[in-house]
């Protein structure tokens, strides 16, 4: 996933002949707490806060002398992976950072509010399509052969002893938020992933070296 894929594109633009008033106003309309100041060109002059504003007492001067200029300003690609913006959220403590393109415009603007939006979506897909996509990636294993090997995993992490019929019917009433408070993080559900991957090539390899025998 890209950074585009997370951005809001409707951001709001202030520019260099704004005054502190205007901005208040269209931040207010466009429900909005933080702004990127831009150029005539729509480059990047720098990052203007809502709560900077408000303590401006004479809201008659540009909104270029309360800004943060571009030197301070956290800014990532629109090209860049999703995880780097995350990161740089988490690095630099913002709210916002605004996305430039390959002439260095601004073409967007990632929230805190659009990550974790998008975190949430991705808590609600169901183990059944991740399965479905290992046994695409597994090209040749079908899917009885895959649930076998889920069962089997199963009951030597956990001791449980589940039959494959009932292992598959357990993910396609599972979400991956689900699954991975179930088993402990997100480091462990793919640790499981990668191990039931395992487990299904060494089983077919070795009912291949049977029948050779």
């Amino acid at each position: 996933m890209k950074v585009r894929a997370l951005m809001d594109t409707n951001f709001l633009k202030l520019y260099r002949d704004h005054s502190v008033k205007d901005a208040i106003q269209l931040m207010h309309r466009k429900k909005r707490f933080s702004a990127p100041v831009l150029d005539e060109e729509d480059r990047l002059l720098g990052l203007v806060l809502s709560v900077d504003l408000a303590v401006v007492e004479d809201r008659s001067i540009p909104v270029t002398e309360v800004m943060y200029p571009y030197e301070k300003v956290v800014t990532v690609r629109d090209r860049d992976p999703a995880r780097e913006a995350v990161m740089k959220f988490v690095k630099y403590k913002v709210v916002s950072i605004p996305v430039l393109n390959e002439e260095d415009k601004v073409v967007g603007v990632v929230r805190c509010c659009d990550v974790i939006k998008t975190l949430a979506k991705l808590y609600d897909i169901p183990v059944y399509k991740l399965f479905k996509i290992l046994e695409r990636e597994l090209k040749g294993i079908t899917w009885e052969e895959l649930m076998e090997a889920a069962a089997v995993v199963t009951k030597n992490t956990t001791g449980e002893d589940i039959t494959p019929e009932e292992y598959e019917k357990r993910i396609k009433n599972t979400t991956f938020g689900q699954a991975l408070w179930a088993c402990g993080g997100l480091e462990k559900f793919f640790a499981g992933l990668i191990k039931i991957g395992e487990v299904v090539i060494a089983r077919r390899v070795a009912k291949f070296a049977r029948r050779q025998d």
